[in-house]
């Protein structure tokens, strides 16, 4: 598997909505960073599923090499 491209040095501070699924780009490449717009095809990578507990404030992972996908663990630092 080839290593992803790191959309960012920092979290995408995201708001989602209770119940709602919400796609985390895994390779870098999206043009609607945090979330999967289909760049993927054609790699080894898959948008991860993230299903929101709550409407709230989340930070989804920015630089894709994070140990908890989808969510920021600091990783880029």
């Amino acid at each position: 598997m080839s290593d992803p491209v790191r959309a960012a040095d920092t979290p995408y501070a995201t708001d989602v909505e209770e119940g709602k699924t919400y796609y985390w780009c895994s390779c870098g490449k999206s043009s609607k960073q945090p979330l999967c717009d289909g760049s993927h095809q054609g790699t080894d990578f898959t948008p991860v599923a993230y299903q929101a507990d709550a409407s709230k404030k989340v930070f989804f992972c920015g630089c894709k090499i994070t140990n908890n996908k989808p969510m920021c663990d600091g990783s880029h630092q």
